[in-house]
């Protein structure tokens, strides 16, 4: 059937999002030959990088290793400034990367996909967009990832305050003037603890409102120097045989020890070199049993304690800043560059949310259980309805019956963290269970290659029907729940539970095998025959149903 028309679909892959993997996803796509197009909601391309503008925005994966590296060429065209880019140069380089490849005429921006529905008689999936727009596809890669959704706290009064209210995954395209304002940021992940330094010598005064303390630790960029670039260049295919192998996805060089092969006063000196090193590192370049050893991790967290003590002038600031409740990495780390040195500014303030919850938002401000403050600007850093939001509110239905809105409610179940039985030719890779932690564009690519190898493979073999069995997403689920309790993210009040939207039900949302059990699995399923009964043809599938309900 290669090369064969598909006269019964507008197109035959659908890819929704323009985001890094939704970009990624078409150009496999077409590259393999088929017609596919994109629908993204925003009016222009970059995903998350799209829509988190707000000042100091940026990688926290190196900057090479976040990108694609399908492509020597590509890799040597583009000329990243730092190690870790901030947005703007983020943005930049995926209109690069849509325009280099061809692939701006095949993406329809403001198209936000309010529908998805399976005729399973036809074999087709019909897509809605809020426009109005409707398309027939064959396959459906829904890449909209587990950052797109932002979540707002559950504070009374949100849509009473008068002043500027802005949430950082959804920030306007004009720049907020900061200048002689009072402002509030409420959240201190990533997103609050990017925002906090970049704004403090702006504003008149901010405070930042924080429920629960999170191991913060510094960034290390630097620009990227042309004897770096040329190395880079020159090391281009080693550099993939390792962020395509290693099981974080990061050049970042192991300890290559456990904690026990040094003493007490070596663990320390260890300890300063890893305080040092840039980004993710603390976590892929730490000892070895740093993450499995609970003992070992309470002695970096000691040390990490210290190094906030001695850092904030205020004790009693220092000591609120210091997590009690979660190992280091338990939680998603923030890495930025002088956020506890911001709390040393006379203009900068915390407020534990622990002693003073907020009440309410009114006109002019927040009220907590201790004060009144009026601000300017209130800045929303409070994260995403992380793995499953998207998904959940873009009206997929699947076969049977099956509702992700509705079915989903208990917590997603799929296989490979990006199909699901029951909902045929329909993919979302970066969605719940797909990423182990780590470099997730390297997890996502993975899973984008095995989906255009099997569409490759279907096309080959006559098949039309790709649809995960009930046995393979039970195996899957079973190893999500078996490992979950081992994993460094394993702490339930974070947002890899779902911990952070109210009402959501406590899941698991990363793949705690990794990077090598997601291999392990889906070499499994390729290498049977018929991907272990995955495959179909759509006139077989609808006989054996119009049978069943015959009885």
């Amino acid at each position: 059937m290669a090369g064969q028309v598909d006269n019964d679909v507008d197109v035959e892959v659908l890819v929704i999002g323009a985001g890094v993997v939704g970009i990624y996803a078409l150009y496999r796509a077409l590259e393999a030959g088929f017609s596919a197009q994109t629908l993204e909601a925003g009016d222009g391309v970059g995903g998350v990088w799209y829509w988190n503008r707000y000042p100091s925005a940026r990688f926290d994966s190196e900057s090479y290793t976040y990108a694609y590296i399908f492509s020597k060429e590509l890799f040597d065209e583009w000329r990243w400034k730092e190690e870790f880019a901030t947005q703007p140069e983020i943005e930049g380089y995926l209109n690069f990367v849509v325009d280099r490849f061809d692939l701006r005429e095949s993406i329809r921006t403001g198209e936000k996909v309010v529908s998805a529905v399976h005729d399973e008689a036809n074999n087709v999936w019909t897509v809605r967009t809020e426009k109005g727009t409707v398309l027939r596809a064959r396959w459906v890669i829904s890449a909209t990832g587990g950052l797109s959704v932002p979540h707002y706290p559950e504070i009374e009064g949100l849509e009473d305050f008068r002043g500027e209210a802005h949430h950082t995954g959804a920030w306007p395209h004009t720049p907020l003037d900061f200048a002689g304002k009072r402002v509030a940021i409420i959240g201190n992940g990533p997103s609050g603890a990017q925002l906090l330094p970049a704004i403090v010598d702006t504003v008149a005064s901010v405070d930042l409102y924080q429920r629960t303390p999170t191991w913060t630790t510094p960034l290390n960029n630097a620009p990227i120097s042309d004897e770096r670039q040329e190395w880079l260049s020159d090391n281009f295919d080693e550099i993939v045989k390792i962020l395509c192998t290693s099981p974080s996805g990061f050049l970042h060089t192991p300890a290559g020890k456990f904690s026990t092969a040094d003493s007490p006063e070596q663990r320390q000196a260890f300890y300063e070199t890893i305080w040092k090193s840039p980004g993710f590192a603390k976590l892929t370049s730490n000892y070895y049993d740093m993450t499995t050893n609970r003992e070992v991790n309470l002695e970096f967290c000691e040390f990490l304690a210290n190094k906030i003590r001695s850092i904030v002038t205020d004790p009693v600031t220092a000591e609120r800043l210091i997590p009690t409740d979660h190992l280091f990495g338990a939680k998603r780390p923030p890495f930025v560059a002088d956020y506890y040195e911001s709390f040393n500014k006379p203009n900068a303030s915390l407020v534990s949310l622990r002693e003073t919850p907020i009440l309410r938002i009114d006109a002019t401000g927040i009220e907590t259980t201790e004060r009144h403050r009026d601000y300017d600007i209130i800045v929303y850093a409070t994260g995403f309805d992380f793995g499953t939001g998207a998904l959940t509110r873009m009206g997929v239905r699947g076969r049977q019956g099956l509702d992700l809105g509705v079915d989903w409610e208990d917590g997603p179940c799929d296989f490979g963290g990006f199909s699901a039985h029951l909902l045929p030719n329909f993919f979302f890779p970066g969605g719940p269970h797909g990423a182990g932690g780590g470099n997730y564009p390297r997890y996502s690519q993975d899973q984008v290659d095995w989906i255009l190898g099997t569409l490759m493979y279907a096309r080959e073999h006559g098949y039309d029907v790709f649809e995960p069995t009930a046995a393979q997403q039970e195996l899957w689920m079973t190893m999500i729940e078996e490992l979950a309790p081992r994993s460094i993210f394993s702490a339930e009040h974070s947002h890899y539970y779902g911990a952070n939207v109210q009402g959501k039900v406590r899941k698991f949302l990363l793949n705690p095998g990794g990077r090598g059990k997601l291999h392990e699995i889906l070499n499994e399923v390729s290498s049977t025959e018929n991907y272990g009964g995955a495959f179909t043809r759509a006139a077989v599938t609808a006989a054996a149903g119009a049978a069943v309900g015959a009885e």
